[in-house]
């Protein structure tokens, strides 16, 4: 058995019931659902156009570092989401429960809430990605704004023109930017320049957006994200580094059990673990990791930029793939959770993906939710 190093988990109180929020009893959760009166208020109010939703948005930096991670922006100065960590838990929590009230909304039927009306944004995309396309064209439409796509080939961002320039021309024909890029760089280079918020749709270092549709998920199936425990099985990438920046704001434990050598930046943990706020442990033993697990989360073994060593990679990673046997050692009541795209029969069996504790398309899903809520967070909607 792997050695296995952690930092206990920090005591955090639980929210007051009087939240104006829906619940997850109301929405059909099984367990408690517990968040924090978030800094964002709204509410659902008739009108003969339909349910309308007026909202305060407000943010506070919780200051982190690490590779390619500032000192987050003054408060009076943030406006963009590029890490987690950039905001405190009850920002985090607040557009979260945003995401649910939205996403309820949508759900209902309803299409007269449209805060984007009259709004435009500007999709860059370095890496090709269905999701992150689809998720933000759509959710952007449906609250009636307009996106534009910009594929590798259309600006080639640092390659045909400066970053910085790119920043400061878009920002003067759109109200939001968001972009899927390789290097972090690029996106705090993207954001430093830019006058409009700009989106952090995944860099090679980390991938927030996904991460907060992930806990969005988890919230509407377990009843709340704190407390839980959170196993991830397999190599230690952008992904990882996002559950540990979202480990150092809100209270779980979260585990990553992945092969020697292929660890997550040492900085970031170390970063997380200082935070003092969850209980955090890196371990090379998937069986010893998953037991008693509430969420086992899997990736791709070769990420895009990868698939060079795809063959290495296979190899290295023998054993930590997500079968029905390390599912059953997890125990019955453990979800299975994977980003998507995923190589079935390669970091996760087919069974576990089509089994009834797989959330995948849930958690696909979210990343329209969970994105809209960022989005109107940044934009004051």
């Amino acid at each position: 058995m792997a050695a296995m190093s952690s930092l206990c988990m920090s005591s955090s109180s639980s929210s007051s019931s009087s939240s104006p929020f829906l619940t997850g009893k109301s929405l059909g959760i099984s367990r408690g659902f517990s968040l924090v009166p978030p800094p964002v208020s709204f509410a659902v109010s008739p009108s003969p156009g339909g349910g309308r939703i007026s909202c305060q948005a407000s943010s506070a930096p919780f200051k982190t570092e690490g590779p390619g991670v500032p000192v987050a922006k003054e408060k009076s100065d943030l406006k963009d989401f590029l890490h987690i960590s950039d905001f405190d838990r009850a920002t985090i929590l607040g557009m979260l429960n945003r995401a649910i009230e939205v996403k309820a909304l949508l759900k209902s039927g309803e299409r007269t809430y449209l805060p984007f009306k009259g709004k435009t944004m500007a999709l860059i995309f370095a890496k090709p990605s269905m999701r992150t396309r689809v998720s933000f064209e759509t959710g952007f439409f449906l609250l009636g704004g307009h996106a534009i796509y910009l594929g590798p080939d259309d600006i080639q961002m640092g390659k045909r023109e400066e970053t910085r320039d790119i920043a400061r021309v878009l920002s003067r024909y759109n109200d939001i930017i968001m972009a899927r890029v390789f290097a972090h760089q690029d996106i705090l280079d993207l954001a430093k320049y830019a006058t409009v918020p700009v989106v952090n749709g995944l860099t090679d270092y980390n991938h927030p957006c996904q991460i907060m549709a992930d806990a969005l998920t988890i919230i509407e199936h377990i009843g709340q994200l704190e407390g839980t425990k959170v196993v991830y099985v397999g190599d230690g990438n952008n992904i990882v580094h996002s559950w540990l920046l979202l480990a150092a704001v809100v209270p779980f434990h979260f585990v990553c059990a992945c092969p020697k050598g292929f660890e997550p930046d040492e900085e970031t943990v170390k970063k997380a673990r200082q935070a003092g706020i969850s209980k955090i442990e890196i371990t090379n033993d998937p069986k010893e990791a998953v037991r008693g697990a509430d969420v086992v989360y899997s990736d791709v073994w070769a990420s895009m930029g990868q698939k060079d060593e795809a063959a290495y990679r296979r190899q290295a990673f023998q054993g930590f793939q997500v079968d029905e046997a390390l599912m059953k050692l997890a125990g019955p009541k453990a979800y299975f959770m994977h980003c998507l795209p995923a190589e079935r029969g390669v970091e996760v069996t087919d069974g576990v993906i089509e089994a009834p504790n797989s959330i995948v398309f849930q958690q696909a899903e979210n990343r329209m939710h969970a994105q809209n809520a960022v989005m109107l967070h940044l934009l004051g909607c």
